[in-house]
């Protein structure tokens, strides 16, 4: 028997809805963005994070929350035993899984276990969206629990049931005739059940699907105990078409209701909606042709050095960005970056620092004032739920050196020609958009030998997983770059995005993957 959890919600004087939120993430930044998140989203969330199972035993005892939010590894614990610790407490709280990466099959294998619904960290637009969307269906489920109870101890229970669903539900005779009606038909149709009620249901249909919808009908009545699928169209009070989808119960032989059940959903916005996106295809493909116009469309020659680099999308549309920008000083500079995300959103955004770091670049060659000044103008614009991580790598062709600049990126390395790791370009800031006031610093000089490769990548290529849930990681990627290294610059990226695609058995990508390869000739 689950338990109950949370009464009904309530709001904070300035509207939000309140929200206790037990985060499990050994990450304070991680649990602390997914809480922003959920604050840009109109909520107003009260949160603990545990890492431990005694943490999270003592959590649940000692407070009612409301949504779980679960990363999948943890040091010394783990969603698939968070899961099993929710279950074990009989408790009914959504518990939703936000991952850095998860293969498919895993992320099956946890849904078919109890979890609600899994989440990527890189594609969190969907946070707001799932709390949203598992916080009703709690609330539907603690309400058809107590709706059990109720029909067992009443019968009024049942009707007050019966008549605060959303759907139409009905009782007809075998000519039609509406013998009950819930008082749903009012909401939908304008109309209230008392003045439906000895009229014919049929009546209510569009003129032109009359004849058809009561065809159908008939078809429920020659199948006793049996449901039947019908839909069409019925005029509203207003004159407004509903679309409906109705199943089609015959119970009269039931002693205890006598006539034909039907169930009727109002799916007319349902239909808007699917209609909507399928005009959007096209849309999306018209984007996704502009933002492979943004990508630079050759590699430059620069002395000495081979360079490539290419970008594939995880939707039509990304948040993955790499571009060679020519700074004031008239030398390269590398840049990959990641827009949190990926779709519309975050690629509209990577158009836009795209646009911000050309223009910083051609006044300036410094690579910290760029990210410095990229931050500040992005601050302008980019939500709470948005930020972008980005990595710059300047080349001195007539030294052969190489500094850098990170707002946040995930490492680029730089490999000698014996395959091993001659240097790690880590961060020198926060991500942008982050912290309008952030700075950033610009690394030592590096000395770059004959033979050496510069790999500079998006986290999507590491956090690839195979159907065992496996991640392709770092390691693997670095290997296929040196047993490459003989190839030209763009065929070694071909190369590693063909790997990852065999690795993860041709699953659908789950996200953007960039990446560019500069070898010192």
């Amino acid at each position: 028997m689950m338990s109950e959890t949370t009464d009904q919600p309530s709001t904070t004087p300035d509207g939000k809805r309140a929200l206790r939120v037990l985060v499990v993430e050994d990450s304070e930044f991680d649990a602390r963005m997914l809480i922003g998140l959920l604050r840009a989203g109109g909520f107003e969330p009260e949160f603990e994070r545990v890492e431990t199972e005694g943490g999270m035993r003592a959590a649940l005892g000692q407070a009612q929350w409301e949504v779980i939010l679960a990363d999948y590894n943890l040091p010394d614990f783990s969603a698939p035993r968070a899961l099993e610790v929710l279950q074990e407490s009989q408790l009914d709280i959504p518990f939703i899984i936000v991952s850095g990466g998860i293969g498919e099959d895993t992320a099956v294998a946890a849904m078919k276990s109890g979890a609600h619904d899994y989440l990527m960290k890189g594609n969190l637009a969907r946070l707001v969206p799932a709390v949203e969307r598992e916080l009703r269906e709690a609330a539907v489920r603690a309400s058809r629990r107590q709706t059990v109870k109720d029909l067992r101890a009443s019968e009024l229970r049942h009707r007050s049931l019966i008549e605060n669903t959303s759907d139409i539900i009905a009782v007809l005779d075998c000519k039609g005739i509406i013998q009950f009606v819930s008082p749903a038909c009012e909401r939908v149709l304008g109309t209230s059940a008392e003045a439906l009620i000895d009229t014919d249901w049929f009546a209510l249909a569009h003129g032109g699907e009359r004849d058809r919808l009561r065809a159908e009908f008939e078809q429920a009545l020659g199948q006793a105990g049996k449901q039947i699928a019908i839909e069409g169209r019925f005029i509203a009070a207003d004159g407004s078409e509903r679309v409906m989808e109705l199943t089609a119960s015959n119970l009269l032989d039931d002693e205890a209701i006598g006539g034909v059940v039907i169930n009727a959903r109002d799916i007319t916005e349902r239909l808007k909606a699917q209609a909507a996106m399928h005009e959007s295809e096209e849309q999306f493909r018209v984007a996704s042709e502009i933002q492979q116009h943004l990508f630079p469309r050759k590699a430059p020659e620069l002395d000495g050095f081979d360079i490539a680099g290419a970008s594939k999308p995880a939707a039509a549309t990304g948040g993955d960005y790499f571009d060679y920008l020519t700074t004031s000083d008239n030398q390269l500079a590398l840049a990959i970056g990641d827009v949190s995300g990926h779709g519309i959103g975050p690629a509209m955004l990577m158009a836009e620092t795209r646009a911000y770091l050309r223009l910083l670049a051609r006044n300036r060659n410094d690579l910290s004032l760029i990210l410095t000044r990229a931050n500040t103008m992005m601050g302008e614009d980019v939500g709470k739920e948005r930020f972008v991580t980005m990595l710059l790598a300047k080349l001195d062709p007539e030294k052969r050196t190489l500094v850098h600049a990170s707002a946040g990126h995930s490492p680029a390395f730089v490999l000698g020609p014996d395959g091993e790791v001659k240097s790690e370009l880590r961060r020198t800031g926060m991500p942008l958009g982050v912290m309008p006031d952030a700075e950033y610093t610009v690394s030592r000089q590096m000395r770059l030998a004959k033979g050496d490769v510069l790999v500079l990548l998006t986290d999507g290529l590491e956090e690839t997983t195979n159907p065992k849930g496996e991640l392709f990681g770092t390691v693997r990627i670095l290997e296929v770059v040196h047993k490459s290294r003989q190839l030209k610059a763009a065929k070694i990226v071909k190369l590693v995005f063909e790997v990852l695609e065999n690795f993860s058995g041709n699953a659908e990508q789950m996200d953007d993957l960039t990446m560019i390869v500069a070898k010192a000739e």
